[in-house]
C-alpha cells in the first residue's frame, strides 16, 4: 500500500524472469529472443526493479537465438541501469549457459549442471535406406554448396570440412561472450572451453559460477528482508496450443527432452 503514497520510499522489487526450456525459433513451446521480447522489456521496466534475477533451466540449442536473448538482457540492463541475477536449476548448459553469462552475477544449486561451452550439429545419414528401397534422388542446384550435408546423398569430404569450419567460427563466438562476461573470474582450466560440465561448486571453483545460492535467500540478502518480487513467464494462448503447430510443438518436445536427457536429466 506504501508504495502508492507519495514520497513514502517503497521496498525494493526484483523481477524473477523464469527461462525454462530449449532454445529455438522454430517451435511455439522454445525460449527465443521473439518470444522473451515482450516479457524482458516488462520485467526491466515496470516498478523500477532493483534487480532482474533470471531462473535458468535449459539444456542450450539455437547459438543464434541464444545470442540475441543474452544481448537483449545485457542492453535492457544497460539502458535501465539494473543489475542481472542468474539462478540456475537443474541445467544451464551451452546456449543456456550463454544466456546465463550475460547475468553480472551467476548462482547455482549444488546439484545444478554448467557448462557445455561448445557447439554440435547432429543429423542422420539415409541414402543406404532408399537405395534399398529403390528410390532415387534428385537434386539439381546452381551454386556447388547449396546441397551442403544432403542427409539423402553420402557425406562429402568437402561437405564435412566447411561444417568444421562453421562450427568452430561459432564456437569462438561463444568462448569469447564468456570470456567477455565472466573476466578474470575464469580460471585457466584446459576443459573450460571443450564442452566439459561442471556441478554446482565445481562451476563455481573453474569460475563459471559466482557462488552456490538459491532466488529468494540471496536476493534478500543483498536487498533486505523486506524485498518484493514480481514473477514473469511466458504464458501462450490457448488457441496457439491446440493449433496446428501441436505436431510441430510436439517433435519440439521430443527434442528438448532428448537435449535434457544429454545431461541424466
Amino acid at each position: 500500500m506504501k508504495r502508492f503514497i507519495p514520497f513514502l520510499k517503497s521496498d525494493p522489487l526484483v523481477a524473477v524472469v523464469r527461462l525454462q526450456g530449449s532454445i529455438s525459433s522454430t517451435s511455439q513451446t522454445a525460449l527465443s529472443d521473439a518470444a522473451l521480447a515482450s516479457m524482458l522489456e516488462k520485467a526491466f521496466r515496470k516498478g523500477k526493479p532493483a534487480a532482474v534475477a533470471l531462473q535458468i533451466n535449459s539444456p542450450g540449442g539455437s547459438a543464434a537465438q541464444s545470442s540475441l536473448i543474452g544481448a537483449r538482457i545485457r542492453r535492457l540492463a544497460e539502458e535501465h541501469e539494473v543489475p542481472v541475477f542468474a539462478f540456475v536449476e537443474d541445467v544451464a548448459a551451452s546456449g543456456g549457459y550463454w544466456i546465463a553469462s550475460a547475468a553480472d552475477e551467476i548462482f547455482v544449486d549444488a546439484s545444478s549442471i554448467v557448462g557445455s561451452i561448445g557447439v554440435i550439429s547432429s543429423g542422420f545419414g539415409l541414402p543406404v535406406f532408399l537405395a534399398r528401397q529403390g528410390i532415387e534422388r534428385r537434386v539439381h542446384t546452381a551454386g556447388k554448396s547449396k546441397s551442403m550435408l544432403d542427409p539423402f546423398q553420402p557425406e562429402k569430404d568437402e561437405d564435412i570440412a566447411r561444417l568444421d569450419r562453421l562450427l568452430s567460427e561459432l564456437h569462438q563466438n561463444f568462448i569469447a561472450q564468456v570470456r567477455e562476461r565472466r573476466g578474470a573470474r575464469l580460471k585457466d582450466d584446459p576443459e573450460l572451453f571443450t564442452g566439459e560440465i561442471w556441478i554446482g561448486q565445481s562451476a563455481v571453483q573453474v569460475g563459471l559460477a559466482d557462488g552456490v545460492g538459491h532466488l529468494v535467500p540471496t536476493m534478500k540478502q543483498r536487498f533486505g528482508d523486506k524485498v518484493r518480487f514480481r514473477r514473469y513467464d511466458q504464458r501462450r494462448p490457448i488457441w496457439q496450443r491446440l493449433s496446428v503447430r501441436l505436431v510441430t510443438d510436439t517433435l519440439h518436445s521430443i527434442e528438448e527432452r532428448a537435449g535434457f536427457a544429454r545431461f541424466g536429466l
